[in-house]
């Protein structure tokens, strides 16, 4: 070990050497001067035309439910999932006989995202929350049988067949123990900390800790977007990370292993920083695409369609859920079968859907224009 700042290899009884993580904050602290400081002081600035983007959406919580959807799919995507965005949405509009078998592993993380930011709403970041959050994302998935909802009672390791071969092996379960509740107490402390940086290391230093058998990096670039939220730095859920790290992989995790290797934070926390720049960017430019979409697209429907005000309530229920069939749309409206029929196919001679089984009985529509906004950076 070039640096004990970030922990120390101990050599265990067994023979093998895990990593054991030095307490939070860093020592020496970070040093918030150079590249750093010019990359934080851009972050912040991106984040907060993003948050401001965020605000001016009407109705924010239909476009939510898309971003969350799509952080899903990246970060399920990194633990090698692959299920697509369309594979959700068209798990969800009730063809599941078409999906991949791992589509139930990118559903979890939606599930266990929406109860996240359900949960801090009433109780903030904790241990606790975090076992609850594991247990709905590891529920009748591959690796529902280590432990969901439950701290490691083993070792465990990274990379390698066995613990001889592996890359990295996180703490044992005592010291495990004893970093978690410093991650907790370094989560709830009143640091002097930059919030984005605070973020970057609680990240870094739960990846490092390792507590689960299974799901860590899932978990653990859910708490990034959580603690955005907690700290008010965003309004709404619209950064989402994991697409920056899958474009990096190989740097991510170099950057996360030069943290134990060398304790260069610093290194971590500018590719941490240029990620937030990068995603925040693009999501506000998505933000801007989506509200101009809606305007033109409500203008149509009021000039162009008969019976506006069920165009109206259908248009924003698009926006949540782009992939539907007619029975959705009679559900929803509280219509009959017929009027719903005849509004979807409206909404198809407008350009708005477009019809994609081809078949006469169980049709699906997709709101084209407003999916090919979310596959721009794919």
């Amino acid at each position: 070990m070039a640096s004990n700042r970030a922990g120390r290899l101990i050599k265990q009884t067994t023979g093998y050497s895990a990593f054991i993580p030095a307490p939070l904050p860093p020592n020496p602290p970070i040093n918030l001067t150079g590249k750093l400081m010019q990359l934080l002081s851009a972050a912040d600035m991106a984040l907060g035309r993003l948050d401001g983007a965020g605000a001016v959406l009407p109705n924010p919580d239909l476009f939510v439910a898309m971003y969350v959807r799509q952080e899903a799919v990246y970060s399920s995507q990194i633990e090698g999932t692959q299920s697509t965005l369309d594979d959700v949405l068209q798990f969800e509009s009730g063809a599941h006989n078409e999906q991949p078998k791992d589509i139930e592993e990118v559903v979890n993380y939606i599930r266990a995202m929406n109860y996240g930011l359900q949960r801090l709403t009433e109780f903030p970041i904790s241990l606790r929350v975090i076992r609850e959050i594991h247990e709905r994302l590891m529920l009748g998935v591959r690796g529902n049988n280590k432990q969901p909802g439950e701290f490691r009672k083993s070792q465990n390791w990274i990379g390698g067949t066995t613990i001889a071969t592996a890359s990295f092996i996180p703490p044992p379960v005592h010291e495990m123990t004893i970093a978690l509740r410093n991650l907790e107490d370094f989560i709830h402390s009143d640091t002097d900390l930059p919030p984005l940086i605070h973020c970057g290391i609680l990240h870094a230093q739960f990846e490092t800790i390792h507590p689960f058998l299974d799901g860590n990096g899932r978990v653990g670039r859910l708490l990034i977007t959580f603690m955005l939220c907690q700290k008010q730095i965003l309004h709404l859920p619209l950064l989402y990370l994991s697409h920056f790290f899958k474009k990096h992989r190989s740097l991510y995790y170099e950057k996360l292993t030069n943290i134990r290797v060398n304790g260069d934070w610093e290194g971590w926390l500018e590719f941490f920083l240029e990620g937030v720049s990068e995603v925040s960017k693009e999501a506000a430019s998505t933000a801007k695409l989506i509200l101009d979409l809606q305007e033109q697209h409500r203008r149509q429907i009021r000039s162009e369609i008969s019976g506006a005000t069920n165009g109206m309530v259908l248009l924003d229920f698009l926006f949540k859920n782009p992939i539907i069939t007619v029975r959705m749309a009679e559900q929803h409206l509280n219509c009959a079968y017929v009027t719903a029929s005849k509004l979807i196919e409206q909404f198809v001679e407008l350009g708005l859907l477009r019809e994609t089984t081809g078949t006469k009985r169980n049709r699906r529509f997709r709101y084209e224009p407003y999916l090919q906004i979310f596959a721009r950076n794919d």
